[in-house]
């Protein structure tokens, strides 16, 4: 997530001020110099930055906080209301007809990640919500496009409109919406063409298209890795289109997050997804309380368990954990844990969401623990059914054999196999502890 230096920072203030019995009007304003010296670093507009402050410590200064118990802890949950607002905390899901076809039309600049994010969005509506979805190929500008939405439609089921490239732009969307009322879909995405930069002629194809087909909603994609630059980029186009929602894409990405966090307080358009990888499941409904935790370092539970519970048989999970805290838990048990967080996606990722897990995230980030993961993967898939039932029977001959099968060393499957029997023996510990008390662990 491109808020990294900005969650430093800022937790790094706000744990300076927790620790302190009452607010004082001194640690008050220090505090907030640095947040302000840390949104404005993270490149957020100075307006929305001076407005912000003034709302918080307007908030800081009531007498509810003077008194609390503790303080700086009231004072965490004030700044994370505010950001809730800054990101917009009203309804930014997508808005459909109650009866018969809904349009969602994407518009954006040309390299924005336009074409792959229609793809994603007709996936995850097909998938989440049960639409029957038709994506129409309505760039007839960059030929490569049709193309790409073609393989990308066929990848997640989702049939697709295309129509003679030498027809207008305009002709191509009318007719593929009317393929849409004619064939019974209830969902159409219309991917539009872009330019490099926003021109006169863009625009008015856009606005002739939007004319035509009275689109339910207009979404614009906007590229996090541009900064400030989505604001000017999407105010362009609000002012031009009435765009209801944006798709911020590469928002995994090293950027600082401040366009992100400006963007809605300039424009009043909401952000209605984040785009965090590369791969077509790689989108997020955007939800700004989870991304304001986030960017406290408080992780986010919420997405924790809803990627657990899309990517996990939910049923063999309860199973394995059953077995791994009585400590009778198998290499086979571990392999299907590893496969299982290997689909939710990147492990320092992942324990970001963990509330107080930020500091370990870096750690991973450090080490490619995903890469760790492969190879501990490869050691087990090299072993005999009976060695991954019971490690113990394995010799150096075996272990030799194992090495040369998954390319890895000797060291590597000892290593293995050596924290293989301490998470046992934790688990057994655990378990008894959980029964009977510490008297288990002596009895």
């Amino acid at each position: 997530m491109g808020f990294d230096s900005l969650q430093e920072k800022l937790t790094k203030s706000l744990r300076n001020i927790q620790g302190k019995g009452r607010l004082s009007e001194k640690n008050m304003e220090d505090t907030l110099q640095e947040i302000r010296t840390a949104l404005l670093e993270a490149d957020v507009n100075y307006g929305v930055t001076k407005d912000f402050l003034n709302r918080v410590k307007e908030e800081s200064l009531g007498q509810d906080v003077i008194n609390s118990v503790d303080p700086g802890q009231l004072l965490v949950k004030i700044v994370n209301d505010e950001l809730v607002k800054l990101l917009g905390d009203e309804d930014n899901s997508l808005h459909f007809k109650d009866s018969g076809l809904s349009i969602f039309m994407v518009v954006g600049l040309q390299g924005t990640g336009k074409t792959t994010h229609v793809a994603k969005i007709a996936k995850l509506l097909k998938e989440k919500q049960g639409r029957k979805v038709l994506i129409v190929a309505g760039d007839n500008v960059r030929l490569a496009a049709v193309e790409q939405l073609e393989t990308l439609a066929k990848d997640i089921g989702v049939d697709l409109f295309k129509d003679d490239l030498n027809k207008s732009a305009l002709e191509i969307v009318t007719n593929g919406v009317k393929y849409a009322n004619d064939h019974g879909y209830d969902t159409v995405l219309i991917d539009t063409a872009g330019r490099l930069h926003i021109d006169d002629e863009l625009m008015a194809e856009l606005s002739k298209i939007k004319a035509a087909i009275k689109p339910d909603e207009i979404l614009l994609t906007v590229d996090a890795l541009t900064g400030q630059d989505i604001v000017n980029v999407a105010k362009s186009f609000n002012d031009l289109l009435n765009i209801t929602g944006l798709i911020v894409t590469k928002f995994d990405g090293d950027s600082k997050g401040g366009g992100v966090l400006s963007v809605k307080a300039i424009t009043g358009v909401p952000i209605k997804f984040s785009g965090v990888g590369e791969k077509v499941d790689d989108l997020e409904v955007f939800h700004p309380d989870r991304l304001a935790q986030r960017i406290l370092g408080m992780g986010d539970v919420v997405s924790f368990v809803e990627r657990a519970q899309e990517q996990m048989d939910m049923k063999e999970a309860e199973k394995s954990a059953q077995r791994f805290m009585s400590g009778k838990f198998t290499m086979d048990d571990l392999l299907k844990q590893l496969e299982a967080t290997q689909k939710m996606g990147p492990l320092a990722s992942l324990v970001k969401m963990i509330p107080g897990m930020s500091d370990a995230a870096k750690q991973l980030e450090n080490t490619d623990a995903d890469r760790q993961l492969v190879k501990v993967k490869a050691i087990i898939q090299s072993m005999t059914k009976e060695e991954r039932e019971d490690p113990s029977i394995m010799r150096n001959s075996h272990k030799r054999r194992i090495a040369m099968g998954s390319g890895t060393s000797i060291n590597d499957v000892n290593k293995l196999i050596n924290q293989y029997d301490r998470m046992k023996k934790m688990m057994k510990q655990m378990s008894s502890l959980t029964k009977g008390g510490f008297g288990g662990l002596f009895g």
